[in-house]
């Protein structure tokens, strides 16, 4: 690791907090952890004034000729998924990507590395917003729109925002091991891990119909998570066939009735376990979901972690040290 050089990407309409992680992880110089800490500089990836979110101007030092000699690259959410980024900046990192040299992205930044096609075949990650947008361009890729990040060793990839400082610490800690990263984590009063994915930020999907027969049904099902709902006992409620609300269901919420009963069970156990007073039996049956095994098993699979461990992270006492 002596002298590897890690270059953080420039470009109008930066995006000011990621583009200050990676400032923050790699540009301090940290004599008191006694490794071989990076060397930190930060290039351009287009001519001409870069102005950042927050009405700030960045004045890159480097041109994109710097990721000739880089070790790690890192580029912040690109300001437009919609844009394509420049040619010059492809090619550079196409060459970059051939000659072995680590290629990151924070959130919508995954779209300027699949762009470039280095990114084929690959299982990557992106903010949750962008994950079905990135899916359905670029095809040839295996998005995971749960995943904070996704390491496939030369290109790794991550989440919205903060989950850049996931993917960041977990660089140091394969550079360096967990000794290190705890204690730049430490320093930066973040885990050095956090377990669980995207899953846990994402918004209860709602649903919408013209003459508000499932929102009626939503309303009764959030008001009312632990009777023994069947899809037939939903679609009567709803006064429709089952095949009709299954398909109704599908288009308003992506989800058929069964996914999105869980997940709304999920969803009133989060809110549940953000108070210490409930036990988690308690959760189980407000919840609706009838035992502990059931909501943890369900939990898991959606979450990604553990009603314990979600519970430490966001209950009240961790709001509250």
């Amino acid at each position: 690791m002596k002298n590897h050089l890690v270059v953080a990407i420039a470009y109008d309409q930066l995006c000011t907090f990621e583009f200050g992680c990676a400032v923050e992880l790699f540009a301090l110089q940290r004599p008191e952890l006694g490794v071989d800490w990076y060397r930190f500089a930060v290039c351009a990836a287009e001519p001409g004034k870069i102005h950042a979110a927050g009405g700030i101007t960045v004045e890159a030092p480097y041109t994109l000729k710097l990721l000739d000699k880089a070790d790690t690259i890192i580029i912040p959410g690109w300001r437009d998924a919609d844009e394509q980024p420049p040619e010059a900046l492809l090619k550079k990192i196409r060459a970059a990507y051939r000659r072995g040299a680590r290629l990151c992205s924070i959130c919508s930044g995954v779209f300027v590395l699949a762009a470039a096609g280095i990114l084929d075949g690959k299982t990557v990650t992106t903010h949750w917003r962008y994950a079905e947008r990135l899916a359905g361009r670029y095809p040839q890729l295996d998005v995971k729109p749960d995943a904070l990040y996704v390491d496939q060793e030369q290109v790794i990839t991550s989440a919205g925002s903060a989950a850049g400082l996931d993917m960041l610490l977990h660089l140091v800690r394969k550079d360096h091991g967990a000794k290190v990263a705890n204690l730049v984590a430490q320093r930066l009063v973040v885990p050095p891990h956090r377990e669980g994915g995207q899953a846990q930020f994402v918004p209860r999907p709602v649903a919408s119909d013209d003459e508000g027969r499932l929102a009626k049904l939503i309303d009764m099902v959030r008001a009312k998570p632990g009777l023994p709902h069947t899809l037939q006992s939903l679609a009567k409620y709803a006064a429709m066939s089952p095949r009709t609300l299954q398909r109704q269901f599908q288009q308003a919420t992506g989800l058929g009735p069964y996914e999105w009963l869980i997940r709304e069970r999920v969803a009133i156990a989060k809110e549940l376990l953000e108070s210490p007073a409930t036990p988690l039996p308690q959760v189980a049956e407000l919840a609706g979901f009838g035992s502990e095994e059931s909501l943890r098993r369900h939990f898991r699979r959606i979450v990604k972690t553990s009603p314990g461990a979600y519970r430490l992270q966001f209950g009240e006492a961790a709001a509250s040290r």
